[in-house]
């Protein structure tokens, strides 16, 4: 079996879609639905911290070179190993795992290990089965990654016989429609409402894009080459560092920042010893000018009072 790197990323495109609602996936992503038997979910295809996934991401990026959260997340290995289910509600876990979104070196640990966990597993299937056309495979990955495929290929292998013994289209067709008949009828309601999975791959074979020829539309998302020749947005604050929030601290803030706040203040009328040392008495000026310039009133130099200052 031999599909392009094009129809590759088009295939693991729609996935990211059903499981971010974007068509490169979004590698910081953390989802917690109440609920969910897979418990915290993560990264661009979502593994579950239920599956024992989550631990195994997690263990490969911060053993990787450069990982810029490995000592912030190696203490919660074992919790993770353990499956521990209390780790939904660990804030700052989440808050560490979108964080690491944004480092390439989990990125780079993401693709590999969705490749290796889902995407290999998913292709071997399918040649196992005779099943050559992307959009076949691309309904396969999309059952490893969401679960319960071997249930599903068995129960549609006996309703409607192997692949070997039809035209393989039309034995993946049956299967999408087994699975989509199983999930509206689930007991777990959250699984119901994802049949919206099934009914696109459904709209896409009707269509006859067997080869996932582009652009196609997953979802209402438009995929093309553009989309999938861009690099994933990486979600950093192109703020100055040194625009800091000037404030009354123990010990006190200093610095040129400081200097500058104070020969504004200079300029503005009030008698200040100019040793870039953000004091009391600097604190007591603050608020006195941002009354006299209608701010609100905090001793705080951030955005908005240094806007009005013109610093």
């Amino acid at each position: 079996m031999s599909i392009s790197e094009l129809q590759k990323k088009s295939a693991q495109a729609v996935v990211n879609i059903f499981e971010t609602g974007a068509a490169l996936g979004e590698y910081g992503k953390v989802t917690v639905l109440p609920g969910d038997t897979g418990h915290l979910t993560y990264g661009r295809a979502q593994t579950t911290l239920a599956s024992g996934n989550l631990f195994l991401l997690i263990k490969r990026y911060v053993n990787a070179a450069g990982a810029a959260f490995k000592h912030h997340l190696e203490p919660y290995l074992q919790r993770l190993q353990d499956q521990d289910v209390a780790l939904d509600f660990d804030a700052t876990l989440r808050s560490l795992l979108e964080a690491a979104g944004n480092d390439p070196v989990m990125r780079d640990e993401q693709d590999r290990f969705f490749d290796d966990a889902y995407w290999i597993p998913a292709t071997r299937a399918a040649e196992a089965l005779g099943l050559e056309d992307p959009l076949s495979i691309a309904a396969i990955y999309d059952s490893h990654i969401h679960g319960s495929w071997r249930f599903i290929k068995d129960r549609t292998i006996s309703e409607h016989g192997n692949p070997a013994s039809q035209n393989g289209r039309s034995w993946i067709k049956h299967y999408v429609q087994e699975r989509r008949g199983w999930l509206a009828s689930h007991r777990n309601r959250l699984l119901q409402k994802t049949v919206y999975r099934m009914d696109t791959f459904l709209a896409l074979m009707e269509a006859g894009n067997w080869e996932l020829e582009l652009p196609f539309t997953a979802r209402g998302v438009r995929v093309d080459a553009e989309t999938l020749a861009a690099s994933a947005p990486v979600r950093v604050t192109a703020e100055d560092a040194g625009l800091r929030t000037l404030r009354l601290t123990d010990p006190p803030m200093s610095g040129a920042d400081v200097k500058a706040l104070e020969e504004v203040l200079v300029d503005a009328g009030y008698a200040i010893n100019v040793d870039g040392i953000f004091d009391a008495s600097l604190e007591r000026i603050v608020r006195e000018r941002q009354d006299e310039l209608g701010l609100g009133v905090d001793g705080m130099v951030g955005p908005m009072t240094r806007s009005a200052l013109g610093l």
